[in-house]
């Protein structure tokens, strides 16, 4: 009784660590998943004047490289001023809002390329 009291735990056990570890793993594709739609995204809206990669240089004197930018700001800071439209920064940066979704997406990005 007691042999398979201790089987059926172990079991247990062993069902509960794959679960978790597959819980994991798709947390770990939902973030990949989130960080190529920024990095797809900041590609197509900013990429014109940023450093948007790990090792580009940015076209525009004015505008800071995406993966120099938690040297500046808090990278969850960016969000409220993703959400309201960034207008400022260098003074002929278009205007752009980004829908909830895109800016989940971008600051995934941006925080992949930040130095740890």
């Amino acid at each position: 009784m007691v042999m398979k009291y201790v089987k059926e735990r172990s079991i247990h056990a062993a069902c509960t660590a794959i679960a978790i570890a597959a819980s994991g793993l798709c947390a770990a594709s939902a973030w990949a998943d989130s960080v190529s739609h920024g990095k797809a995204l900041v590609e197509t809206n900013c990429a014109r004047c940023h450093a948007v990669g790990k090792t580009d240089k940015s076209t525009h004197p004015d505008a800071p490289a995406f993966r120099t930018l938690s040297q500046r700001y808090p990278i969850a800071d960016l969000e409220e001023a993703l959400a309201e439209g960034i207008s400022t920064g260098h003074p002929d940066m278009p205007e752009w809002v980004a829908s909830p979704e895109q800016i989940d997406a971008i600051l995934a990005y941006i925080q992949s390329l930040q130095k740890q």
